[in-house]
């Protein structure tokens, strides 16, 4: 640990990485840095649009990606690293109960105070430690994102990776991008196709709170 975080572990990032530098052919379109998500504004936290990972989770991305590659596809990722301040402000977000503008696209057939109880929005998330990642395959046949059946942070039961309600194509597609990351140390949540953490991660217990920056890393 940096001298200067002995006090505050959660501002130390000598432990990340940025993505790009380990993954260099990886596609990034950072959502939350953008006003396109489900609160419709940048979030807290979120500096830069880049992906920050624990070193560890970074590596077996690497391994990941590298095999995809080799199959024709290359990573895109949503999110990664997530400081507990982006949290707070999705937390925040919910007791607003006026606030609905992204209702059409992202949560449309579910009430905005049933996002937390159903599980699609955590009080504390697996992505402030640092080993968790939101993200889809792209074709390089083709220049387009694989076909999952739901987009990005549609908050409904059809984004479940186990959902049928979607053709066979779409769900196998899903299960390609499983089976990659799980081959490779990640392993996948029940309610959201996107997002795999870090099986062995590094960090189990520490929310790290510091931003979505290149230059925090590197200063």
């Amino acid at each position: 640990m940096r001298t200067e975080y002995r006090n505050d572990p959660a501002m130390d990032p000598s432990g990340f990485v940025v993505l790009a530098d380990y993954v260099p052919h990886i596609i990034q379109e950072i959502r939350y840095y953008s006003t396109y998500n489900f609160i419709g504004e940048r979030i807290d936290g979120y500096e830069e649009p880049c992906a920050l990972l624990a070193i560890e989770a970074a590596r077996a991305l690497k391994a990941a990606a590298g095999e995809l590659f080799i199959q024709g596809y290359r990573l895109k990722i949503f999110d990664a690293y997530r400081p507990a301040c982006a949290v707070k402000h999705f937390v925040f977000w919910g007791l607003e109960d006026r606030d609905v503008r992204m209702k059409p696209y992202f949560y449309p057939d579910l009430e905005k105070e049933s996002l937390f109880a159903k599980g699609y929005i955590a009080k504390q998330s697996s992505h402030s430690r640092g080993s968790a990642v939101d993200l889809t395959l792209l074709d390089m046949k083709t220049g387009k994102e694989v076909d999952m059946g739901s987009p990005f942070d549609l908050f409904s039961p059809i984004s479940h990776p186990d959902c049928r309600e979607i053709t066979d194509e779409q769900y196998e597609n899903r299960m390609f991008l499983q089976r990659a990351m799980v081959r490779n140390g990640f392993q996948p949540i029940d309610c959201e196709w996107w997002h795999f953490s870090l099986r062995n991660e590094p960090y189990p217990d520490t929310y790290f709170n510091f931003p979505v920056s290149s230059e925090y890393l590197r200063r």
